[in-house]
């Protein structure tokens, strides 16, 4: 009796057609077992053709935890200025704080026009304001969700109630990776709550797919940075005696595996084991920023000042991970944008600390020739009301906000869409969040009609049964 007889015997249960074909695919030839469990563990993120020639290979996507006020930073309203302190003209839609609306409010930051392109940008972001013209700026993104949860759910999966593939996710199972010794979507400091890994997770999607985690917004930069690389480089044994280790344990685990039907945790786990192994090959370099960087990139990013230095690292960082291939990078501020109360201080505080590193990033992927192909996002779950809140901060508003775009084949010195006359509600080329990220996607060479994944008897993708890509911005 071989072993994987031996091992259904002590079971003790009917060996049904499946599982004996699944274990035999797992005792074929102990020779060929090894490039047999390389491959299938491989495989998931091995390169894939995009639907169509793709304008990005990569996304960065830079997230402002909390909701930054678009009427304070790149959405001015004139009118706002004129009517500050009167009654909102209109009943107010859903709203997250209890209470009556308060009266209109002024921005709290002058604005002026910057670049070739003329586009304002208010003095929150000087920096930034000096990149206006590589910037296309959505003026009209619209989502559901009134509290931070759902918010931030929907922008990165697309629902805000049910469990979903964040577009990370998607993009890696559509295209795979470029590198296949760092992982395809990699989340640097990511916020634990407001949905926390669901925010970067593979959902049905397999486990291969998730994002890997560097660290989590609690913790200082110089616990995250030194932790991989320490992990992965203090090693008892030659590359070829872990090699053999793990091959043994990828051999338990795939004869595990085949006792268990469909188990997506345990699929999960292997990969991870063999994927961890590789990481060895080129992580510790990646992540080597500080040592590896020379002092004037070390200071256009703005890892000389204590105010710059987080967000800093993560965007260098960020573009060390896009030129080694990874396609897809999350960078989070977290959580600092949720201002209620005291906006102008708390923006203030907020924008100093990454409008440098942001304006740092996009100047040197331009100078690598790294932008044409990089698509850098900048957004928050929603914007702020213009109608104040406590006298002095603003709510929620998912109906009209701003993000931004960078690269990766988008308009550049370019406004889309428009928010009605208080910047409350998106009026003009509205811009779901569904119509978002069929755009991305649509950057990506990546059809998002056509991006599907049969579970529990459907087929589910990204944008679930809508989403336009909003072909204006493009190129």
């Amino acid at each position: 009796m071989d072993p994987i007889q031996k091992l259904f015997h002590k079971t003790q249960k009917p060996l049904s057609r499946r599982a004996a074909l699944r274990g035999a695919a797992c005792g074929f030839g102990s020779l060929a077992l090894t490039d047999l469990l390389r491959a299938a563990v491989a495989d998931p993120l091995s390169p894939k053709s995009s639907h169509f020639p793709a304008r990005a290979k990569r996304v960065i996507f830079l997230f402002m935890h909390g909701g930054p006020s678009s009427i304070d930073t790149f959405d001015p309203k004139p009118r706002l200025l004129r009517d500050h302190g009167k009654p909102l003209p209109f009943k107010r839609p859903l709203a997250f704080a209890d209470g009556d609306a308060g009266p209109l409010m002024k921005p709290l930051w002058e604005f002026k026009n910057h670049g070739q392109s003329g586009i304002p940008v208010s003095s929150l972001f000087p920096n930034v304001a000096t990149c206006v013209d590589d910037l296309c700026v959505i003026r009209s993104m619209v989502g559901e969700g009134v509290d931070h949860g759902a918010a931030l759910l929907q922008t990165f999966t697309g629902s805000s109630t049910f469990v979903r593939p964040s577009m990370g996710a998607w993009s890696v199972y559509g295209l795979g990776t470029d590198n296949s010794n760092l992982p395809g979507f990699i989340t640097i400091k990511p916020t634990l709550s407001h949905g926390g890994a669901k925010n970067f997770g593979s959902a049905f999607l397999p486990g291969a797919y998730q994002a890997t985690a560097i660290g989590h917004s609690g913790m200082k930069t110089d616990e995250v940075k030194v932790e991989p690389v320490e992990y992965l480089t203090q090693k008892k044994f030659s590359n070829e005696e872990q090699r053999y280790e793990l091959d043994m344990l990828q051999n338990i685990n795939k004869r595990h595996a085949a006792l268990r039907s469909n188990d997506p945790q345990l699929e999960a786990r292997i990969q991870t084991f063999e994927l961890a192994f590789r990481m060895q090959m080129q992580a510790p370099e990646a992540f080597r920023v500080e040592e590896s960087e020379s002092e004037a990139t070390k200071k256009l990013y703005g890892l000389d000042e204590p105010a710059t230095r987080d967000f800093g690292w993560q965007c260098l960082l960020a573009r060390r991970l896009a030129e080694r291939g990874v396609r897809y990078i999350q960078c989070t501020h977290s959580y600092k944008w949720d201002q209620h109360s005291d906006l102008y201080e708390k923006h203030t505080s907020n924008a100093k600390e990454v409008d440098k590193p942001i304006a740092g990033l996009l100047k040197d992927l331009k100078a690598r020739g790294l932008l044409k192909d990089t698509l850098v996002i900048w957004a928050g779950e929603f914007g702020r009301t213009p109608v104040s809140e406590a006298g002095n901060g603003r709510d929620h508003n998912p109906y009209g906000y701003t993000i931004w775009m960078a690269g990766g084949g988008v308009k550049s010195g370019f406004v889309y869409g428009a928010t009605d006359d208080v910047a409350y509600h998106a009026v003009e080329d509205r811009m779901h969040i569904h119509d978002f990220h069929a755009t991305v996607l649509h950057l990506l060479g990546l059809d998002h009609e056509r991006l599907t994944y049969r579970y529990s008897g459907r087929d589910f993708r990204l944008t679930d049964v809508a989403g336009v890509v909003a072909r204006k911005i493009l190129a």
